[in-house]
């Protein structure tokens, strides 16, 4: 089975989230159930060394942004179909904003120009190869199913994946002739969202089936809570509409193995995690002799995180004894909150503003639990790399949070199943309360070692998710 896979990231060669993770992670375990998943993304600059290694395989001279080319080459494990076309990504900055922070004006050309070159890709196939499954991932390749219906065209099936429905792909209804798509389709029931042409409303109305990266968040998006407007759309498609799980790579994520650890470990040399956890607090000037458990967060600083509400139960955190590692980088103001806490809070609090990836691996074998306050998070992974490193999720009861982690309650103590702990109120004062358990459970180190031998023994790899999707593209086949 071929399926072809568009995004706009792809890990590790361009990233600002989860959805790079996954669709890095997730062909290599499709491969061994016999899916040759190949995935297309644009030619941004991080990517301009691997053109030469490759083969142009497809060239398209009107797109909406204007000509590009394809180019197919093999690299880390995945093979990549680069959508070359240097006037809509050879720039400074990230992938969707300029380095001033904001979004690039011609978005709309750029990402309907990745949708239109895959779904050409679907007309005429690609030497030797013509997928199967069209699996477009987030609204920046929401477009492509779009394009296929408008020629009439049944065949490859087609899958929208919802990322993060708060981001939609909105763009003002002059954009519907320049991106080619169809005038008699700009009305409630198709691309018109408010007036404008909503990209990702898009892709899941015309989309042959959408998925969610958790059956919690699955459930959720119906509500107006979660939804974010599109909740009528869903509600129309439910019978369409699948939660499937995220996964992580085990191998990338692996505290027995990895090389950015001073002291790697697994479940029976647990003693060496206080190796690690010194590394991280000489790295971010906390005590090294404390002797509490550490926190971290490693996040954007959003207020979707609930990180200004942690920010308010910082005091609450160091008085009953415990530090934080804070990594992550967002909202200007979150960023000081952090910052001044560290200040306000020597040897106790430290904040690293901005990302690293080594760092934060790092800080997941380092830390003692890991907080995780979302008010909605699709999925999350950095609750499966927690629970993978032993570092124990501290999460709210929203989305992949709730279907992940085993709270500590009395039930599952006893049956020695307990992986983290669940809290339901995203304030300072349910933060606060849900501290407290931790603080309890730390105080018993047998409780403490049991539970995070059985987070690190929680199956948190793609095996099963993958084998869920792969269920899900037989069945659109047939």
């Amino acid at each position: 089975m071929n399926v072809l896979m568009v995004t706009s990231e792809c890990a590790p060669f361009v990233k600002t989230g989860g959805l790079a993770d996954v669709v890095g992670a997730l062909p290599g375990a499709l491969g061994p159930m016999g899916v040759d998943a190949r995935v297309m993304l644009p030619c941004y600059p991080a990517l301009f060394p691997l053109l030469p290694k490759g083969e142009e395989v497809a060239t398209f001279g009107d797109l909406p942004g204007g000509p590009g080319r394809l180019v197919q080459v093999e690299a880390e494990g995945i093979t990549l179909l680069l959508l070359d076309a240097p006037q809509l990504f050879d720039r400074a900055g990230k992938p969707y904003n300029g380095p001033d922070g904001h979004d690039w004006p011609d978005n709309d050309k750029r990402f309907a120009s990745l949708a239109q070159a895959a779904a050409r890709i679907c007309f005429d196939g690609l030497p030797g190869w013509k997928p199967d499954v069209l699996h477009a991932h987030d609204w920046q390749a929401a477009l492509a199913p779009v394009y296929l219906k408008q020629t009439g065209r049944t065949v490859p099936k087609t899958v929208v994946t919802i990322h993060n429905i708060a981001f939609q792909g909105r763009f003002g209804a002059h954009a519907l002739g320049p991106l080619g798509l169809r005038a008699d389709w700009f009305h409630a029931d198709g691309l018109e969202y408010w007036g404008d042409v909503s990209f990702l409303k898009a892709g899941l109305v015309y989309a042959d089936h959408v998925t969610t990266v958790s059956p919690t968040y699955a459930r959720e998006i119906l509500t107006p809570q979660f939804g974010m407007g599109l909740e009528g759309v869903l509600q129309a498609r439910t019978e369409t509409l699948t939660g499937i799980l995220n996964g992580i790579d085990t191998g990338i994520w692996d505290p027995a193995t990895d090389g950015a650890l001073p002291a790697p470990y697994d479940a029976k040399t647990l003693k060496l995690k206080a190796r690690n956890k010194a590394a991280l607090a000489e790295r971010l000037g906390l005590d090294t002799a404390h002797d509490g458990p550490m926190f971290c967060v490693i996040s954007r600083l959003t207020e979707q995180k609930g990180l200004d509400a942690l920010a308010e139960a910082i005091p609450h955190l160091v008085a009953r004894g415990g530090q934080l590692a804070v990594l992550g980088t967002g909202e200007p103001a979150l960023e000081a909150l952090f910052q001044k806490a560290a200040t306000d809070n020597p040897g106790k609090v430290g904040t690293y503003i901005g990302y690293d990836e080594g760092f934060s691996h790092l800080v997941q074998g380092g830390a003692d639990a890991i907080l995780i306050p979302s008010r909605f998070e699709p999925c999350g992974l950095t609750q499966l790399y927690g629970l993978r490193y032993g570092t124990l999720p501290v999460v709210a009861r929203t989305g992949g949070l709730a279907d992940t982690v085993i709270d500590a309650n009395a039930a599952a103590i006893a049956a020695k199943c307990a992986t983290g702990f669940v809290f339901d109120e995203v304030s300072a004062a349910g933060i606060g309360a849900a501290l407290d358990r931790v603080f309890e459970a730390w105080e018993n180190r047998q409780l403490w070692q049991q539970m995070v031998r059985s987070a690190m023994r929680h199956p948190v790899g793609w095996e099963d998710s993958a084998s869920a999707y792969v269920t899900l593209y037989e069945s659109l086949i047939q």
